[in-house]
Order: structure tokens, then sequence, then C-alpha cells
């Protein structure tokens, strides 16, 4: 059916599955609230007189949904087809796959179309909302389909990136952190392009960007003027979206089987293959197995120990008394491929630094509103999704830590062990904020430029550096909680980003939301109670469901609740109180998520074979 076996089997099981209709009942129910929140916001707010303001609310409302629902697709679209390849390699059942009579292209497609069936359920599923926007007036039925045209293209388009991706890379964090940083580049490139203005091959940069950017074609199909202006501004970037899926697929499609498996496992297959060939006739031998197995003893009897001399060119390396920070430390634990990762962050930093220094250089840094209106400073365009990218990162590495060991069965050994788990766990820390320095020090270093440049003041400076340490710490300490507290490796790594980028992502909502329907900041604290109450419940389902603690619960009702303060605060200008507060709850968070795991190994170690029930 349609593009093979694998596909077929998902758009088969997928509805038996009860988090299927819990995922889309959840979406709707949230797109909805942000609706209702709105509304509350405006009439809380403003003096509803007329339909042109209805009109006007529903236009906003419009253009702040659809960007939001893109976003929100597009990582989910990437992370899920990068995850759920990546994960079949650490269980080694990709092979499996391999192995079958599945053609290249059944196999890249059918995984890449069944880890996107969930995100096109959701997007049916919002369908009927949008169209009730238009209600209100202010937005056009073309305006909802152009809109969903887009976000449609762009899932394909991040989904095709994941897939190759994770079939051309081999460790789980290298292809998390790959797509992630592909994303921004894909964005961050072209809306420079659009941003330095003059000609490229003989077109114009902001024909270029509206033709490559998702973020402009977003903007451009839910603006209402988009009836005159699809045809230049909406049809080339679907055109240029599904040629570039067509692309990463069929590139997919022809090194699939190159790929993998790797190369570990080619030179395992090479050594058995390589005990029937006889290396004088260049054949292979035809022995019986009795010859086989006395051949076999031989020469196992001549590499024993006795039979064995050997001399040793260099000292061995002496492991510390925390073996697993030592191994996170000391060896190439994450693959030595990891420096091409690093290498792919820098020139990301390169680039971030580059736009600072433009805005710095031109004057835009420092200036200020002469009427004292409440906006976002222009050089958190660049550097706010930079450290988001950094904190997924840190996030990425440290859930995939724990994940990698439990899929390859490690874990098993080390819990049979005289290693603690508070060896264990402050081991794993220690490693995962080793091997990201880098990545949690650039956003400080560029931030320290600021200061040096008078963009930043020096309270405002330590605010920030104190602020990022703590929400590393926190990502770092959710990723190994999410890795022990899930069974599946792919249910633990989209718990774990998921809830970065939904903070992340609520409080961007947040602030965009109280900016464009202007009033008092104070006053709008009832509207987002619900929001506050929501997020509160999906939080704890996402930290305390598995492992449930009065701590984690305490957690997650007054995280939210910190956030809105927290927004509301930095809109005030009250930046010492967004310190304190984020400070604290993070902290609280943390303490509540790593506590319970220090006095015993309480790792979920999900569907394991055992041989004791057969």
């Amino acid at each position: 059916m349609l593009v093979g076996p694998v596909f077929t089997r998902e758009a088969i099981v997928a509805p038996r599955r009860t988090r299927h209709y819990i995922l889309r009942t959840v979406y709707a129910g949230l797109l909805l609230l942000l609706i209702c929140t709105a509304w509350m916001i405006l009439a809380g707010t403003q003096i509803i007189r007329n339909v042109g303001d209805m009109a006007r609310f529903g236009s906003i409302l419009f253009q702040i949904l659809a960007p939001l629902q893109l976003a929100l697709l597009l990582f989910l679209s990437a992370i899920q087809a990068a995850s759920s390849i990546a994960v079949e390699k650490d269980r080694q059942t990709l092979i499996l796959l391999l192995m079958s009579r599945l053609s290249n292209s059944e196999l890249v497609l059918g995984k890449l179309f069944s880890s996107l069936l969930g995100i096109g359920v959701m997007m049916l599923t919002s369908l009927p909302i949008f169209m009730l926007i238009v209600l209100f007036g202010g937005t056009s039925f073309e305006q909802v389909g152009w809109t969903f045209a887009v976000t449609a293209a762009t899932t394909l388009a991040a989904g095709s990136l994941g897939a190759m991706i994770a079939l051309w890379r081999e460790k789980t964090f290298q292809t998390l952190a790959l797509v992630a940083l592909a994303i921004v580049f894909w964005i961050g490139l072209f809306e420079s392009i659009g941003i330095i203005g003059g000609t490229i091959g003989g077109f114009g940069t902001d024909a270029i960007a509206a033709a490559t950017s998702p973020i402009r074609a977003i903007l451009a199909a839910s603006h209402p003027t988009v009836s005159s202006t699809w045809q230049t501004e909406v049809v080339p970037y679907l055109v240029v979206a599904l040629g570039v899926s067509v692309v990463l697929c069929g590139l997919a499609i022809l090194r699939v089987r190159r790929w993998n498996p790797s190369r570990d496992v080619k030179i395992g297959q090479a050594d058995s293959v390589s005990n029937d060939f006889d290396m004088i006739t260049g054949k292979l031998t035809d022995e019986s197995p009795e010859q086989k197995q006395d051949r076999e003893s031989e020469r196992l009897r001549s590499g024993h120990v006795d039979d064995r001399s050997r001399t040793i060119s260099r000292k061995s390396r002496r492991v510390w008394d925390n073996p697993v920070l030592w191994r996170e430390m000391c060896t190439w634990a994450y693959g030595r491929k990891i420096l091409f990762i690093r290498a792919a962050y820098w020139l990301l930093a390169a680039a971030v630094a580059f736009a600072l220094y433009s805005l710095v250089s031109s004057g835009v840094a420092t200036r200020t509103t002469a009427d004292g209106s409440i906006r976002i400073p222009d050089v958190a365009k660049p550097l706010a999704p930079f450290m988001f990218v950094s904190l997924v990162m840190v996030n990425a590495l440290a859930v995939t830590s724990i994940t990698t060991e439990r899929d390859g069965r490690a874990i098993d050994l080390l819990r049979v062990t005289d290693i603690s788990p508070k060896e264990f766990l402050f081991g794993k820390l220690g490693g995962i904020l080793y091997i990201s320095m880098d990545i949690i020090l650039l956003p400080m270093l560029m931030c320290g430029y600021l200061w040096y440049s008078q963009a930043l003041t020096g309270e405002n400076l330590l605010y920030v550096v104190a602020g990022l340490l703590v929400l590393n710490v926190f990502v770092a300490v959710l990723g190994i909680h999410c890795g022990l507290s899930y069974g599946g490796s792919r249910q633990a790594i989209g718990v774990s980003l998921g809830t970065v980028f939904f903070l992340f992502v609520g409080v961007i909502t947040s602030m965009v939301m109280m900016v464009s329907f202007t009033g008092n900041v104070e006053a709008q604290l009832t509207p987002f109670l619900a929001c506050i109450v929501g997020g509160a419940i999906g939080l704890y389902v996402a930290l305390g469901w598995n492992t449930p603690s009065p701590a984690l619960v305490l957690a997650a009702a007054i995280l939210p609740l910190a956030m809105f303060y927290s927004i509301t605060s930095l809109l005030l200008k009250d930046y010492l109180a967004v310190l304190l507060v984020v400070t604290f709850t993070y902290g609280f968070t943390t303490t509540a998520m790593i506590m319970p795991r220090l006095s015993e190994f309480l790792i979920n170690m999900g569907r394991v074979k055992s041989t004791d029930n057969e």
C-alpha cells in the first residue's frame, strides 16, 4: 500500500495506540486554549467597539498561531524522523530491514512517512480550528489553505532532512545535533540573505529569501494580501521545499545500503567470513564441521595466555575512582565524529557573532525607543535562537548518553558492578557538561561582547550568565531524568527534547501575545491561568508520570506560574526578579529530578527480553 509495508504497518497499528488519540486531543485543546486566552486578553485590556476590532483580532491571532504551528511541526517532524531511524540503529533492528526484500525506496520512504503520520494527523486536527478563526473576520479561507500548504511542505522537507541524516550518521547524538544545526542554518542563512540586499546570480535577495525561508513563506501565506501575492511569495517556496524533499529522499535511497550497516558491523562480518576463507588459494574452503572445529580449537590454543608473548608499546591508562566520569571525559564515548558536530556548531557561532557585530557597528544594538514602549531587542533575534540550539544540544547529549547505553545493554553491566547510583549520575552529568563546554560557553562569550560594546550593562551580563548556567544544568539533568524514566528510547528522546522546545516556544508565544495585545501586563495573569494550569499538567505528565514524587508535583505546579511572572518582569525590565525566579524554580526542579536517583538505580529498562521467564 502506497510506499511499502513499513508505512502500511504503521498506518494499521497507529490507530490502535492510545497516544494516537491523546496527542491530537491535546493539540486541539491547546490551540483552542490559546484562542480563548487571546480573546480574554483583548476583552480585558481593550474596548471592542465594532466589527473592525473583531477583524483585527482575528487577523493578529491568525498571524500568531500560523508561525507557531509551523515552528512546532518543523521541530517535531525533523526529530520524529531522525529519532525513529536512530533508535532502530541503536537496537540493531535496522539491519533486519536491510536483510529483507524491501527495496531502498520502500525502506526510506516507509520510515519517513510512518514517522510523519502523527504529524499529518495533528495538521488535520488543527484545520477546523483555523477555519473557525475566519469567523472573527480579517482572515479568509484562502489564507488558511496557503498556510497549511506551506506548513505541509516544510514538514515534509524537515522530515526528509531528519531521515537522511539519521541514515547517514551512526550515533544518536550526532544525528539529533546535526538536525538541529541544519534547521538553524536553513532558516538563518536565507534570512540573512534577505537582509543583506542586492542580487545573487541575477535574482534579488528578497526573492531568494522568499523562496527558501519558511518564516517568510508562512508570514506571506498568513497575510491578508496573499490572494494577490501567492504567485510570487508562496508558490516559489512550495516548489523549492518539495524539490529539497525529493533531493534528500533520493540521496538517502541511493546511499542507504552504503551507509548501513556501519563500518564496525562490516568488520565483524568480515571476521566471521574469514574463517572459511583460504588466504593462499583465495577461495572459500569446503571443510567439514569437525575440521572447522579442530581448526578453531587450535587457533584458540595458540592464542592462550600461556602461549602468547607480546611487548607492550605504551603504558596503560589509569582509570579514575569514578570510571563513568573517566569514560565520559577521557574516551571517545560518543564517537570521533563529534568533532564534526563541534565544527558545525562553531560555524553557526561565527555566523551569529557576525550578525551581532553588524548590529553593534550599525548602532542598532544600542538603539532605544523614545516612547518607552515594550519591544523585543534586536540583538535577541540572532542570539536567542543560538541559545536555544545550545540548550537543545546539551539536552540531546544528556538523553542519548542514557538511551544508547540501555539499548546496548551496557546499563545491565553497570548495575551488577560496585558503581553506586551517586557515581553514575554525577559521572554522567560531569561528563556531559565537560563535553559540551564550548556549547555552553560560546553564548556567554557573545553576551560578554555585547557588554564590551555597551549594548549590555555589567549587571545584566551577570544576570544572563547566571541564568544560562542554571538552564544548562537543568536541561542536562532533564535529559538524564527522561532517559532513565522511559523504557523506550524514542519516547525518552521525544519527551526530553519536547519539554525543552515547549518551554522555549511557550515563553516566546506568551511574549508575542502580550506585545500584540498591548495593555496592562500585570492584569493579564487571569487570562493566562488556564494556560498555566495546562502547562503544569503537561509538565507533570512529562517529568513525574513514571516516577511520581511530591517534589515533582510541586515543581510542575510552580514552574509555569514562575515563567509567566518572569516574562512579565522581563517586559517590565525588572531583570533581577527574572534571575531570582528562574534560579529558584529551575534549581528546585533540577533537585527534584535528581535527588530520588541518588540512593538507588531507578532505571526503566523497558521491554527487555529475559531468558529467565522463557
